[in-house]
């Protein structure tokens, strides 16, 4: 331990580098340390006073993959933000008391999984956010400010601490008694605060005043006169003749002396006044998180809510510290809004009160309705039942959730009815699954939920601003290549015009194939224009991601050096492998089903299944196969289901597009394919997959657009923009052309860098529509003063440019047929002359 460095702090930095008072990294020696700007708001004294949860984007989902280690169904999960728990995170005992009964299913490479350190770098500790969202900072509050004046518990809060009965209640005119014994069960109450200003605890606290009221008792303000006169926080007991209330205050001591955590309000110090039992804990001067949604709400009415990347970003910073302490073997058991504040940057949970051991059977479990997992009576508290409280805790948040305490209990609400889940499906599959009723059907460990609450986070910044958040996927590899790029041929059969040219063609001619063997009816199909080749089941699914090799397999070595070989060789390979392994048989059903071989494929991936039967990625190859043998209603509803188990990848939602699109579903298959686009660029497939779409439909200004959001330094741009030259011109009458879209796409294509033929073939099929177009158009509306491809846009100069391009395709035919048919294209075309 060192020092700390802050102006006027006296704390010491720990082993994650912060100090464990003021939570500042030591300043760097040239540079200043920002001054603390000082504002009324909300204490940690109300702690069980109510709040939504605020917690900021911790980095769990991580473009660096960390080591490997096995997660079972419920089990405790080291998190990698655990700060100064080193090793002793993973003997923290594995599975908790009352955990879910069966194996949970988890979105990680089979029996394993893999969590770093964060998808956009090593989060800052204090920044909400991680940085893909900004999140309001809420003002430090003064401790003296937020001093109650009269510390009184309103009558309508004040229930039994036994049997929950009202208590303490107004009678025939006369104010409710704030001590006396509950009428149902004859317990003792109290609801009188037990300390005064000035006096002095331990020997070293001075009182100051009550902050608030909470769950377990009054939480008290007072000056530290051994540390720096710090400011601190006492809480006591609401009833010390509760033995319930007791247990629980001396279980908090207990574990609170084990938490180190940066979103975990610290825990000094344990003393005994009048013989009450106190804890003394950091005063965290900020806002709960009840309390801010309650200023929204009356800022925006009762309707309002919190913005969902805020919210978001508030639950990825409470599975942070969740996951720590699920680390060291403790459950937090209580979750809600009140439990959480956010001070300036920086959220910490509070109120620990309800914290329990794993394996402890016999202490009293706190919690409470509307947030609570339905199966705590029955089974006890768990990991996934922590889990449960945060997916309730972003609902609240999110959306109006009226009923969460009554009809919706256990369950959300319909999707129809709440606008904000029709329109980010993802996030309402991510609800969906951490509070589904059966534990072993939720997130199986916050770095889990974490994972896929990040990727569900870049999808709806990206669905709000339109700009793109790429990230590695830790699940799967990129896409292997992109399906459906080609570009059609458009073979044409030109009319044969009268020798003085004039009759134009009976069509829109178009440049000879591009590609051999493609019909000359490719360009349009029922009317509609067909820039790109129908996309093939079996090429989609072999385009699909791969999900990662576990690294830990014994096997991972010699598969990474199979990954250029053709399938026919690999499956020579991987037939006899140097080390077999399940990766290997993955492996080798992937390859089968390239290959088209889908009975042995099957019989792989039911062996597979019966040894690993939690393994998603038997289900992803299942589906891979169902799409490759056009067994499309199977392949929807195991993309789906994986859909479910991994709300925040991209891969799944890439697939059910391609399952759509081939069956024809082009409404549902636009829906997936602009949701894989707009958040991740990366996968070109859904990009021209939407372009597909949206030329079906007839939107030829929206597939355009998608094409020129294809990068430059993509592989597949040069492909987009020749698709998007064949958009412009191709299948379009010369009424729907004009002179403007002519000269773009001319000027488009000049700016390409293409061989010669090539670019002849593009620049006969931009001349063709823009002959036609002249040859209709109204008087006058010839261009001559406008240059297309090196050629003013009159009928005579367009004619001589093309008559010319087809003599250069003569030229550079291999084929005589071909040859001869270039010459007669440019013979009909050719303007008339004198001679």
């Amino acid at each position: 331990m060192t020092p700390c460095t802050q102006p006027g702090c006296t704390g010491t930095v720990q082993a994650d580098g912060f100090c464990d008072l003021c939570g500042m990294a030591p300043p760097v020696a040239h540079e200043p340390a920002p001054p603390t700007t000082v504002q009324p708001s909300v204490a940690n004294g109300a702690a069980g006073a109510g709040g939504v949860p605020h917690p900021a984007p911790p980095t769990i989902a991580s473009a660096v993959p960390a080591k490997p280690y096995s997660v079972a169904a419920g089990s405790v999960i080291p998190s990698p933000e655990s700060g100064g728990t080193g090793g002793s995170a993973g003997s923290a005992g594995s599975q908790p008391s009352g955990g879910s009964s069966g194996s949970g299913r988890t979105a990680s490479r089979g029996s394993w999984r893999t969590y770093g350190t964060g998808s956009t770098g090593a989060a800052r500790r204090g920044m909400l956010g991680a940085g893909l969202v900004d999140v309001p900072p809420v003002p430090y509050r003064d401790p003296a400010s937020a001093i109650m004046e009269r510390p009184e518990v309103p009558e309508n809060r004040r229930y039994c601490s036994r049997c929950d009965e009202p208590v303490g209640r107004s009678r025939e005119g006369r104010p409710g008694r704030t001590e006396g014994f509950c009428r149902s069960c004859g317990n003792r109450f109290s609801f009188t605060p037990k300390l005064q200003k000035g006096e002095l605890i331990g020997g070293q606290y001075e009182v100051l005043g009550c902050l608030a009221h909470g769950g377990l008792g009054w939480i008290y303000l007072a000056r530290d006169h051994n540390v720096s006169d710090r400011w601190v926080v006492l809480k006591g007991l609401l009833d010390t003749g509760d033995a319930d209330s007791l247990a629980a205050a001396t279980a908090e001591r207990a574990f609170l002396a084990e938490v180190e955590h940066p979103n975990i309000v610290k825990i000094y110090n344990f003393v005994q006044h009048g013989g009450t039992g106190y804890i003394v804990m950091e005063y965290v001067g900020g806002q709960s998180l009840k309390d801010i949604l309650l200023l929204r709400r009356k800022e925006a009415g009762e309707e309002g809510s919190l913005p969902l990347g805020q919210v978001i970003a508030y639950g990825l910073e409470v599975l942070r510290a969740l996951g720590y302490l699920h680390g060291v073997g403790l459950l937090y058991c209580d979750f809600k809004p009140d439990n959480a504040i956010q001070s300036e940057e920086q959220l910490k949970l509070i109120d620990l009160g309800g914290v329990r051991r794993a394996f402890d059977a016999n202490s009293p479990i706190f919690g409470t309705p509307g947030y609570q997992a339905p199966e705590i009576a029955d089974r006890g508290p768990s990991v996934t039942s922590d889990l449960y409280t945060v997916g309730r805790t972003l609902a609240v948040l999110s959306f109006p959730f009226r009923g969460y305490t009554g009809r919706h209990l256990r369950s959300l609400p319909p999707r129809l009815e709440v606008p904000l889940l029709e329109q980010h499906e993802s996030y309402y599959r991510l609800l969906r699954r951490a509070t589904h009723p059966d534990p072993a059907l939720r997130f199986q460990s916050a770095p889990e939920m974490a994972e896929q609450l990040t990727g569900v986070l870049r999808e709806v910044l990206s669905s709000e601003d339109g700009l793109p958040r790429p990230a590695p996927s830790t699940l799967f590899g990129p896409e292997r290549y992109a399906a459906g790029t080609e570009i059609t041929d458009v073979a044409t059969e030109p009319s044969d015009p009268a020798p003085n040219g004039s009759t134009p063609p009976a069509q829109n001619p178009a440049p000879a194939p591009l590609n051999a063997g493609r019909p000359a009816s490719s360009a349009t199909s029922n009317g509609k224009t067909r820039v790109l080749a129908p996309l093939n089941p079996a090429e989609a699914a072999a385009a699909l991601p791969v999900p990662l090799v576990n690294d830990a397999d014994p096997a991972a070595g010699f598969l990474a050096g199979l990954t250029a070989r053709d399938p026919g060789a690999l499956a020579v390979a991987l037939v006899n492998p140097v080390v077999p392994s399940v990766e290997v048989s993955l492996a080798l059903a992937r390859v089968r089903i390239e290959l088209g071989d889908q009975s042995d494929a099957a019989r792989l991936l039911e062996g597979i299944a019966a040894e690993h039967p939690d393994d998603w990625r038997v289900d992803w190859y299942r589906g891979v196969a169902a799409l490759r043998g056009r067994r499309f209603d199977e392949a929807i509803r195991i993309f789906d289901d994986l859909y479910d188990l991994m709300p925040g990848e991209m891969s799944p939602k890439l697939a059910l597009a391609f399952v759509h699109e081939c069956r024809g579903a082009a409404e549902a298959a636009a829906h997936s394919y602009e949701i894989v686009w707009r958040t991740d660029p990366t996968y070109v497939s859904a990009a021209f997959g939407l372009v597909r779409v949206r030329l079906a439909a007839g939107d030829r200004a929206g597939a355009e657009q998608v094409l020129d959001s294809v990068p430059p330094i993509s592989s597949h741009y040069l492909a987009a923009q020749l698709a998007a030259v064949a958009t412009v011109v191709r299948g379009r009458g010369p009424g729907e052309l004009n002179a403007n879209a002519l000269v773009e796409a001319g000027q488009r294509l000049e700016t390409l860098r293409l061989d010669t033929e090539r670019y002849a073939r593009f620049a006969a099929e931009v001349l063709e529509a823009a002959l036609a177009w002249v040859r209709t158009a109204p008087p006058g509306a010839a261009a001559p003063q406008v240059s297309l491809l090196g050629a003013p846009v009159t009928e005579t100069a367009l004619r001589r440019k093309l008559e010319a391009t087809y003599r250069l395709l003569a030229r550079l035919a291999d084929r005589s047929d071909d040859r001869h048919e270039m010459v007669k294209r440019a013979n009909s075309v050719r303007p008339r002359t004198l001679f």
